[in-house]
């Protein structure tokens, strides 16, 4: 063991080794930012003036299936941190279990719901149980990367944001110990917004606060209730994350230069979250629920000092200016940007049908009731975590269909394959044709996103969660298909020879297939789906995230490392409108914007 003395927050200010230090840190998280770009990140981190990384750690990625761990490539933990600390960087880490970040379930796995009971962030024992064994698994990957092994790890942050929760006063406790006993002896945080710091705390543990703007003296509250301690602004919020059907978000660069500059001017450390957000890829977007259910976006741009591509914003040579005066030396260069190119449009080749895919799920599974996502029999029994699952079962009548809200999040309703509507949180009946005989009836649900923040996380089940009626009689007799679109569902479809060559936008929902040809060294770019509808897109068998026409974001970004020089194959799937080509761009289109500023404050908590 070395004698390395860590951050210690025994006075007014920091000290690390015994001197004073004042924490400048920024937010970027390694699953939101191509492996290839953690360096140009980390890189333009430094030339910012910044001394401190920040980033949560998601469980529901490292641990996909109970009992299998990923630590390998995008999702390497340790190399991301050593990658920092090369940089000259210190790194706070925020390893949850739960995390928040706009992630889906706020980072917890969605396996954790296949107990009907569970009690999510409590210490009701099926959680504990599973919280022990990530943990046991997490600290072993973290440990060597503490500041007292030699590491830049300088603090670790106790779950996240508790106090807006607070079902169980043994919780906190209990993670602390978590990370304690398996030998975790950096400074321990917590982090709490205005209304969150009023919860206890804990003996040991320095609390820290969650903001936007200073006028509801929550810094003040925090030294009187923390008195002879360093104040510290955990997420200072650089910007906000938008949902779809709404504007996007924007703070001003002059509003937050102004408050950053008085936070700094008082000795109050701070971490910009976020200082680059990325992107959600795949379908890891959350979604929140004040009343009604709002799914975020794919893109995680933040409105942040750097964009989702890695540009530097105005906020960010704004921030440079000020952060340069608290460095004795000249900040390193900025790095130059990355190129970007608008490739020449993709004519879509090839198409094949949802109801042609279906040969290359796993087996169906036959239940006589509607089985919910997480609890079907698949993964080796993990459930269903993400994207879409298809409901079919037969029925012999017209009439109205009732969903008593039990669809999560959306569904599209066929019969016999033709669609006749949708439902989702604010439609719950269709009227169904009149027709003769059996007719199959489909219910294509989407997951659009579980709820990543407030006091509902237990109830984020999706699929159909319970039953649906025809006429006032429950439906029954269901064959339901799994379709996650994971890498070998799409590999077997790729390679199926089932693709028909002529196309035919009348094919939906269905999976459309392009090739783009790129000369000379791949670039950024952004794919912009005009004329399309709603759906998901792959470039070489990634998940880019999810596309929807109401907008606020008309893009999808596609980094250079994902493709390569020559042929690369890009697959959407598409719910309701296909276009015949695909068309790109050199810069991201957000749509109408609108000030965080102008929110009234409750919906910033």
């Amino acid at each position: 063991m070395s004698h390395l003395e860590g951050l210690r927050a025994n006075s007014s200010h920091f000290t690390l080794e015994g001197q004073p230090v004042q924490i400048l840190g920024g937010s970027i998280h390694y699953f939101r930012v191509p492996r290839a770009y953690w360096e140009d990140r980390l890189l333009k981190m430094k030339a910012c003036g910044l001394n401190t990384l920040t980033t949560y750690v998601p469980w529901n990625l490292h641990e996909p299936e109970r009992g299998t761990f990923n630590f390998h490539d995008q999702l390497d933990l340790r190399s991301y941190v050593r990658l920092a600390a090369e940089m000259g960087l210190w790194v706070i880490l925020r390893p949850g279990p739960y995390i928040c970040a706009e992630w889906d379930l706020g980072g917890l796995p969605s396996w954790l719901l296949q107990d009907k009971d569970i009690q999510l962030r409590t210490t009701y024992p099926g959680f504990v149980d599973a919280v022990n064994l990530y943990f046991d698994k997490l600290v072993s990957v973290i440990k060597p990367l503490m500041f007292k092994e030699g590491g830049p790890v300088i603090a670790v942050q106790v779950e996240n944001e508790y106090g807006s929760y607070a079902k169980d006063e043994k919780y906190m406790p209990f993670i602390k110990t978590c990370l304690q006993s398996r030998g975790i002896n950096e400074l321990l945080l917590t982090s709490d917004n205005w209304e969150g710091l009023r919860y206890g705390g804990m003996e040991g543990v320095l609390k820290t606060t969650n903001l936007q703007r200073l006028s509801y003296g929550a810094i003040q509250h925090l030294a009187d209730i923390q008195p002879q301690k360093p104040l510290m602004v955990m997420e200072y919020w650089s910007g906000w994350f938008d949902v779809w059907g709404e504007h996007h978000h924007v703070f001003h660069a002059e509003d937050m230069l102004a408050v950053v500059s008085e936070i700094l001017e008082r000795g109050i450390s701070i971490n910009l979250y976020m200082f680059h957000g990325g992107t959600s890829f795949g379908f890891m977007n959350g979604a929140m629920d004040f009343g009604t259910y709002k799914p975020q976006v794919t893109s995680y741009d933040y409105d942040a000092p750097l964009s989702e591509a890695g540009d530097c914003t105005t906020k960010y040579l704004l921030l440079r200016n000020l952060f340069s005066q608290y460095h004795s030396e000249l900040l390193p260069e900025v790095p130059s940007p990355q190129k970007r190119r608008a490739y020449e449009p993709v004519v879509i080749q090839q198409h094949l049908s949802l109801w042609d895919s279906l040969h290359f799920t796993d087996k169906p599974y036959r239940s006589e009731r509607p089985v919910n996502m997480e609890n079907l029999p698949v993964n080796s029994n993990n459930g269903q975590s993400y994207g879409y699952t298809l409901y079919e079962t037969t029925i012999t009548s017209g009439g109205t269909l009732y969903s008593r809200n039990n669809i999560r999040d959306r569904a599209l309703v066929f019969v016999d394959r033709q669609c006749v509507g949708s439902l989702d949180y604010k439609t719950h009946e269709l009227t169904l044709p009149d027709g003769k005989g059996e007719r199959v009836l489909s219910l294509l649900v989407e997951n659009c996103g579980r709820v990543n923040y407030g006091k509902s996380l237990d109830k984020q089940h999706k699929g159909i969660v319970g039953d649906i009626l025809l006429n006032h009689t429950p439906l029954r007799g269901f064959t339901i298909f799994c379709l996650d679109m994971k890498p070998d569902f799409m590999r077997r479809l790729i390679n199926s020879g089932q693709w028909k060559s002529d196309f035919k936008s009348s094919c939906v929902p269905g999976f459309f297939q392009g090739r783009l040809y790129v000369d000379g060294a791949p670039r950024d770019t952004f794919i912009r789906l005009l004329g399309w509808g709603k759906g998901v897109v792959f470039v070489n068998g990634q998940n880019l995230g999810r596309y929807w026409f109401i907008g606020p974001q008309h893009f999808l970004y596609l980094p250079g490392p994902w493709l390569r020089s020559g042929e690369n194959q890009i697959i959407v799937f598409e719910e309701q409108k296909a276009d015949d080509k695909i068309l790109f761009a050199e810069n991201p289109d957000h749509g109408k914007t609108i000030d965080v500023y102008k929110l009234p404050f409750c919906t910033v908590l």
